[in-house]
C-alpha cells in the first residue's frame, strides 16, 4: 500500500513537472520559406547578373527542407549544369554556410565529412538566412557562382537576407 501511494505521488510530481516544463516551452515556431515568386525572382536576378558579366550559368533554388522550388539553365549551359547547381545548393543548405567555406574545410582536412556524405563542397552556393533562420539555399554552376547568388539575394531581399548564421 505504501509503495503504491509512493508511486502515485511520484507520477503526479512527474506529470506536474512535465506540464510546467511543457507550458514554459515553445511548442510551435514560425518558419519562413522562400516562395515560388521569391525563387523565380532569385533566378531572374542571378541570370541578369550572369548576362551582364558574360557568363552562362544554371541555377537551383531550394526551400528550407531541401525541396527544389525553382531551377533554370541559361542557353548554352553544359548538360550537367543543373545537377551541379542542385548539388551545390544541397551542400550549402546542409552545412548552413557558403560552399566555398565547406570547400576550405575539406581541403584543409579540418572536416572531411562532406566528402563521404554525398555532398558537393565546391564553391558556388549560398544559404539564404532571414532573421537567423535558414529559409533555403541557392546554387549556381559557374566559377563565380557565389558572386551571382549574392548579387541575386541582395537584389531580391534588399538587405533583409544574409548568407551566414554568424
Amino acid at each position: 500500500m505504501r509503495i503504491r501511494l509512493y508511486l502515485l505521488s511520484l507520477s503526479v510530481l512527474v506529470t506536474l513537472s512535465f506540464a510546467a516544463d511543457a507550458s514554459a516551452m515553445q511548442l510551435t515556431r514560425d518558419v519562413k520559406l522562400i516562395s515560388s515568386a521569391g525563387a523565380r525572382a532569385l533566378v531572374d536576378a542571378c541570370a541578369a547578373w550572369a548576362e551582364k558579366n558574360k557568363q552562362i550559368v544554371a541555377i537551383a533554388i531550394l526551400d528550407w527542407g531541401g525541396n527544389l522550388i525553382e531551377s533554370h539553365a541559361m542557353e548554352g549551359a553544359p548538360m550537367n549544369a543543373i545537377d551541379t547547381a542542385l548539388l551545390k545548393a544541397k551542400s550549402a543548405l546542409r552545412w548552413r554556410r557558403p560552399t566555398s567555406e565547406t570547400n576550405k574545410m575539406v581541403r584543409s582536412g579540418e572536416n572531411l565529412a562532406p566528402t563521404f556524405m554525398n555532398d558537393f563542397p565546391q564553391p558556388g552556393a549560398l544559404p539564404v538566412v532571414i532573421n537567423g533562420q535558414v529559409v533555403g539555399a541557392m546554387g549556381v554552376s559557374s566559377a563565380e557562382g557565389e558572386k551571382c547568388a549574392q548579387a541575386a539575394i541582395d537584389a531580391v531581399f534588399k538587405g533583409q537576407a544574409t548568407t551566414s548564421l554568424r
